[in-house]
């Protein structure tokens, strides 16, 4: 069963454009010209990815995921303005899986695509629950718990809490996070792991400003503690 996209973008020629070209790679895709119509197309279609374009005509494309975060996990890939690093990590903040600034070419487009759907389907290759104090990580699930409790993580945020519980003790540097999460050389920017981790300590951590989980080693990168909650 060919994988379904979901395209929100009031580009019309854009949409079409992607429309044929991810349909001529094997996908079924759907638009929407707006939030709204993206937002019921999400509930009626359960699409296996959406892309979404920052600039809709009714709500801004941050509120849109903001919006599609409360009821679904989908990866969700976002459309910026070219340059505009700001938009890229509102769009991380709010739960994007990635981003990518127009003007694009539409094999990066496909490329990105089928890197989060990818993580999504198959994810990392660990299968036994990691259990770190009362954090419990199981990939087979993909879900984080803490005290039986859900924590929501997007796709992407989820593999990255993998990686590094997989290294505790090891300190990863962005390059080496981005490397193994990805899996593809695209284009990346530092700050994107940083909001990543931000968000994935705001789901975990008792206190994200004062973090015991995963610590950051100033000019070097993160490292996930091996003990936690004053387990020895």
């Amino acid at each position: 069963m060919a994988e379904r996209v979901l395209i929100v973008d009031d580009d019309t020629r854009l949409s079409a454009m992607l429309s044929d070209y991810l349909s001529g790679n094997g996908y079924s895709v759907h638009t929407a010209a707006t939030a709204t119509a993206g937002l019921t197309e999400l509930g009626r279609r359960a699409p296996d990815a959406v892309i979404l374009d920052v600039m809709l005509p009714d709500l801004d494309g941050f509120e849109a995921c903001r919006r599609m975060r409360t009821v679904s996990d989908v990866p969700i890939l976002m459309l910026t303005a070219k340059g505009e690093e700001t938009d890229r990590i509102v769009g991380l903040e709010l739960g994007a899986d990635d981003y990518l600034p127009k003007p694009f070419n539409p094999r990066e487009l496909l490329a990105r695509l089928k890197a989060i759907l990818r993580r999504r389907n198959g994810g990392p290759a660990v299968s036994r629950t990691l259990r770190f104090g009362r954090l419990e990580i199981d990939p087979g699930s993909r879900s984080v718990r803490i005290d039986g409790r859900d924590c929501a993580l997007t796709s992407y945020q989820f593999d990255l809490l993998v990686v590094l519980a997989e290294h505790a003790g090891r300190t990863l540097s962005r390059e080496q996070l981005m490397d193994a999460v990805k899996g593809e050389e695209l284009e990346a920017f530092d700050r994107s792991i940083d909001v990543h981790i931000s968000r994935i300590r705001a789901a975990i951590e008792n206190d994200p400003k004062h973090p015991r989980r995963i610590i950051t080693v100033r000019g070097a990168g993160y490292v996930f503690a091996r003990f936690q909650d004053d387990e020895r």
